[in-house]
């Protein structure tokens, strides 16, 4: 009886680590000794269907129009309008996220979590996306070494030794 107990016992946290594993995979960082995705989607669209345009010329995030759309690196933008798609297919990489729209602050800890669209930074002439607000206020105390953490971690979670 006793291997019964210990057998559902394990069944039981088994299914309770799957659950929570399923429940809360959204939030899951990635070590940097993983390989990451190189830009982070949402509904299969980068920055979550956001404008990135738009955080340069509007100054706030702007839903992106899902009939305006580019493919980019094997990636989907939207935008908000004809403009925008075509400022950002002149120069994608100033208007693209860094770190491919993950959490700049999590990236210059060494690992990935996912980048909230609302909870942004431009620094720099580059845009930077944060999990949340309360992560944002932690990532603007020290942009300058933020970055540099970033930039030196971003390569190895990438798999870009």
């Amino acid at each position: 009886m006793t291997s019964r107990r210990a057998f559902l016992a394990f069944s039981a946290a088994a299914a309770v680590a799957v659950t929570a594993t399923t429940l809360f995979s959204g939030l899951a960082a990635t070590p940097a000794s993983a390989q990451t995705a190189p830009v982070y989607l949402t509904r299969g669209l980068a920055v979550g269907g956001y404008d990135p345009v738009a955080y340069f010329t509007e100054n706030k995030p702007v839903q992106g129009n899902a009939a305006i759309t580019l493919d980019h690196g094997g990636v989907k933008y939207q935008f908000a309008s004809e403009a925008n798609r075509e400022t950002f297919k002149k120069e994608p990489d100033k208007y693209a996220p860094q770190y491919g729209g993950y959490c700049a602050w999590a990236v210059s800890q060494g690992y990935t979590a996912h980048g909230d669209p609302n909870a942004w930074t431009i620094n720099n002439g580059k845009l930077f996306l944060n999990y949340n607000q309360s992560v944002r206020a932690t990532w603007a105390q020290d942009i300058p070494g933020n970055v540099a953490k970033s930039e030196a971690n971003w390569p190895k979670l990438v798999g870009k030794k």
